[in-house]
């Protein structure tokens, strides 16, 4: 039997490992690499490779960029590669019906949560900012809805205390990974009957934007530690410092929960070496690791040693 011919179609940097997998698998031959077209990034806004492209290109595979997934020549294309599959994983464009129906064993998505809870584009750090106990990653047969296919797999794994989004990020691109190479033999077998969806937990993870990390004191403590996690690294959490002629951006790196309340939300109630405690809505936060907009990511300690902080001044 000839090798297995798949299409990997990929982006963000959580497709790697995925992709990695499926470059190593001896039975399987990776014939082209989908990923979006090269971005300006930067601070001189030269273009950029997707870390899934500088995968494919070491790996020495064909790479396609089209602008747009739903274009007549790119479908044709695909269909000269001949496809048995096509996996998809962080792609970040909706495929057209006349691609998902163009190979024999269709297209799978490496999707990271437990379908159907959080469908969409942000399901890592929905999960956190939810402060949800467990997430993990399902395989699915993919339809023309947003993740709305058929699920083949799933695979659940604990959220743990010390998760950020980059930690989780992590390990559930390391779990999409082994979940994928062991579900492709058995599915293309027909051991695997692919199971619609639940009609009951849906929910949507939309797209997270800058805006959301800036913290509202009035939410609990624990609102805004789980945001704190969820947004590291990116977009991060952040505050503002009274300050003329304009408030000064903080940026929140690391905080823990307080039992300290009495103050009114965004009240700095203590700044010393063990951390700058500041009010929420229930309980208080203690700021350990924070930067100055144009300033070192520092503990709070060597935060202090260059800038003030009285207790009752408030951070917006």
């Amino acid at each position: 039997m000839p090798p297995l011919r798949i299409v990997f179609m990929g982006t963000a940097e959580i497709a790697c490992p995925g992709l990695n997998a499926l470059l190593r698998a001896p039975d399987w031959n990776v014939v082209a690499v989908v990923t979006q077209p090269d971005r300006p990034k930067g601070r001189d806004l030269k273009l950029q490779p997707s870390p899934v492209k500088r995968i494919a290109l070491a790996g020495g595979v064909a790479v396609l960029q089209p602008e747009r997934a739903r274009q007549e020549s790119f479908v044709q294309q695909l269909k000269a590669l001949q496809p048995d599959l096509i996996v998809v994983t962080a792609y970040g464009q909706i495929l057209p019906k006349a691609t998902l129906d163009l190979p024999k064993f269709g297209c799978l998505n490496v999707h990271m949560s437990l379908l159907p809870k959080y469908r969409g584009a942000a399901p890592i750090q929905w999960a956190l900012l939810n402060g949800d106990s467990e997430t993990g990653v399902t395989i699915m047969k993919m339809d023309e809805g947003m993740d709305t296919g058929d699920i083949l797999t799933q695979k659940a794994i604990p959220i743990s205390q010390n998760d950020t989004a980059a930690t989780l990020h992590e390990r559930l691109a390391e779990l999409g990974a082994n979940l994928l190479l062991a579900t492709i033999p058995e599915f293309v077998a027909g051991k695997i009957e692919p199971r619609p969806q639940p009609a009951d937990g849906v929910s949507y993870a939309r797209k997270i934007s800058k805006e959301d990390g800036h913290l509202d004191w009035k939410q609990p403590a624990r609102s805004l530690w789980n945001r704190i996690r969820a947004f590291k690294p990116w977009p991060g959490a952040f505050a503002f410092q009274n300050a003329e002629p304009k408030p000064i951006l903080l940026k929140i790196w690391d905080a823990e929960i307080v039992t300290q309340s009495a103050g009114a939300p965004g009240e700095i109630l203590a700044a010393d070496r063990s951390g700058i405690v500041v009010a929420c809505g229930e309980q208080a936060l203690r700021i350990l690791e924070l930067q100055r907009e144009g300033g070192k990511r520092l503990k709070a300690a060597e935060f202090l040693a260059g800038h003030h902080f009285q207790p009752g001044e408030k951070l917006i």
